[in-house]
């Protein structure tokens, strides 16, 4: 599957999530459920994946967890705050960076519309 259609379930996955749940609860329900919307659909979802960052040659785990990661390809970080702000991309650059994948989808369950609270961020590597 093409990372545009991967991405494209997650969205979809997360907007039935949120449907269910509305906003409100812990970002951990959110991430658990909809880990299990996306493996429903036939996906692969990796739920907090460890995440060393390579510093002066070296590899180092210094504590990142990555909330998702879908089919190998997508990184997800789930929110359930007021608002977004721009640490919370930074946060999500910086995965795509140490990763090395260029697709993360930073999405906010603490929304009315979950389509307001979802931002698709893209490493140009």
């Amino acid at each position: 599957m093409e990372v545009n259609e991967v991405s494209g379930q997650v969205v979809d996955a997360a907007i039935r999530v949120h449907s269910v749940l509305g906003p409100g609860l812990l970002e951990n329900a959110y991430e658990t459920c909809l880990k299990h919307e996306l493996e429903k659909r036939g996906l692969q979802a990796e739920q907090q994946v460890g995440l060393p960052i390579i510093y002066d040659g070296i590899k180092m785990d210094v504590g990142y967890r990555l909330d998702l990661l879908v089919e190998g390809c997508v990184i997800v970080e789930l929110k359930a705050v007021d608002r977004l702000t721009p640490v919370h991309e930074a946060q999500l650059l910086s995965y795509l960076k140490f990763s090395g994948k260029k697709v993360g989808l930073l999405i906010n369950f603490n929304v009315a519309q979950l389509k307001n609270g979802i931002k698709r961020m893209v490493n140009e590597l």
